[in-house]
């Protein structure tokens, strides 16, 4: 059996073969889901060929995915994703023009 080395040095990411840390708990959620999938659509009593073809054709799909995934948006690019995404598109301000350089002199 070969032998995988998971950290490459202390305080780094977690990677395994290219699979920088959130990519690789996305990849192996994924495969836990697909295989979770597979035994669901089994027990039901889809045909067994149809089981196997989806699974392969599924995690294929998931591994390509997910390196390409990798390969596109680096180590935090998923994160960044999600910040650009949460960020408002603009800022509306109703005020009129010359209300915005006045102090106001309720405050005193």
């Amino acid at each position: 059996m070969g032998k995988y080395s998971m950290n490459k040095g202390i305080g780094r990411n977690p990677e395994f073969k290219g699979l920088k840390s959130q990519y690789l708990f996305l990849f192996v959620g994924g495969l836990l889901g697909l295989f979770v999938l597979f035994v669901i659509m089994y027990t039901i009593g889809i045909n067994q060929w149809i089981c196997i073809g989806f699974g392969v054709t599924a995690a294929s799909v998931l591994v390509w995915g997910t390196f390409h995934l990798n390969t596109k948006y680096g180590e935090h690019g998923l994160m960044k994703l999600q910040a650009i995404a949460s960020h408002p598109r603009y800022i509306i301000n109703r005020k009129k023009i010359p209300a915005l350089f006045t102090r106001n002199n309720r405050m005193k």
